[in-house]
């Protein structure tokens, strides 16, 4: 397990990397070291779609799901490093690929996005049916963490998790979208919304559904994607209702697991005003936000990852009670 004076030492960020922009892009650009080995697994859902798990080895211990940001997979720069992290720390860790990510299409036309909920859940009773003796916990990251906040929401008592971390939630969609709309963000807006388009035309190919691509190439905003497709096939009325229903600024004080919040007030996603204040937590919940950090960058001084040491120090100290016997053995870090 973790050591004591490691887990708890501070969050040192690198004076190598000033402002938000460069301690965002450098550590989501970088992979250090060798990528884990992954074996894939097909879970079949409800509906006759499916999701694809990329998991690394099983070392016997708790089991952990990741799920990755807005066009993101198992082989983005922060799941590569927690899987390692995670795995070292002898936790059983896999990424949940949202459907259309993970380089396969689709069966059904629903997608993903920020209140997505559902899917995670169906995964975790999977996992919880298939391991009944293991603890399960889940890291989310970006909207993976959003979807992640809305799924322990609903289930309030009754979440089928343990406990869980997010990293980089954007609170407020309609400031996030401000935010990608201003200056060099407007970078990761054009970026990520030419792999949402991407995945969106495969998808529309495997459905024969070519007409659902009309005036996809003109789109330059997340705005003008979310109205003209996230907003109305997964429900809401257009894309301020989904704005504004999607926001999980408005569920953190239905938790009731423990749950940690990581983020840096620098994010270029979120501006400071958007973040939860204490009596939007719950109980359970606990923000730690670090004065600078950029979004899901965090890379400390030393050129080590933050969240590969946090977040598998708080997993092991909520998690020790439920696990017994082999199926709690953690290794030692060095």
């Amino acid at each position: 397990m973790m050591g004591q004076a490691d887990s708890e030492r501070p969050f040192r960020p690198a004076w190598w990397l000033p402002g938000a922009h460069l301690q965002t892009i450098v550590p989501n650009l970088l992979v250090w070291g060798r990528r884990p080995m992954l074996r894939r697994e097909r879970v079949t859902l409800p509906d006759d779609d499916f999701l694809s798990l990329d998991w690394g080895p099983d070392p016997g211990g708790p089991i952990v799901l990741l799920l990755h940001g807005l066009a993101g997979s198992s082989r983005s720069a922060y799941a590569v490093s927690l899987l390692r992290a995670l795995h070292a720390h002898g936790f059983w860790a896999g990424v949940m690929h949202f459907r259309g990510a993970g380089g396969e299409p689709n069966r059904q036309l629903r997608g993903y996005h920020m209140a997505e909920g559902d899917d995670p859940r169906e995964v975790v009773m999977q996992l919880r049916r298939r391991y009944p003796r293991r603890a399960v916990a889940a890291v989310g990251v970006s909207l993976g963490g959003s979807a992640l906040l809305h799924a322990l929401a609903r289930d309030g008592a009754d979440a089928l998790l343990d406990c869980a971390v997010v990293v980089s939630v954007p609170y407020r969609l309609h400031i996030a979208e401000r935010c990608l709309n201003r200056g060099v963000a407007r970078l990761y807006q054009r970026r990520i919304l030419e792999e949402l388009k991407r995945q969106w035309r495969r998808k529309c190919r495997v459905l024969a559904r070519l007409d659902l691509c009309a005036g996809l190439d003109e789109m330059r905003s997340f705005r003008q994607f979310d109205a003209r497709i996230t907003a109305p096939i997964h429900g809401f009325a257009n894309v301020d209702d989904y704005y504004d229903r999607a926001s999980s600024i408005h569920v953190l004080g239905e938790i009731r697991v423990p749950t940690l919040l990581i983020h840096a007030a620098n994010d270029p996603f979120m501006t400071p005003d958007g973040l939860p204040a204490p009596e939007d937590l719950s109980e359970p919940v606990t923000l730690e936000c670090h004065r600078r950090g950029g979004h899901a960058g965090f890379l400390e001084r030393t050129g080590r990852r933050y969240l590969a040491r946090r977040i598998p120090a708080f997993l092991s100290q909520h998690l020790r009670e439920t696990m017994t016997g082999a199926d709690c053995q953690l290794s030692r870090e060095n």
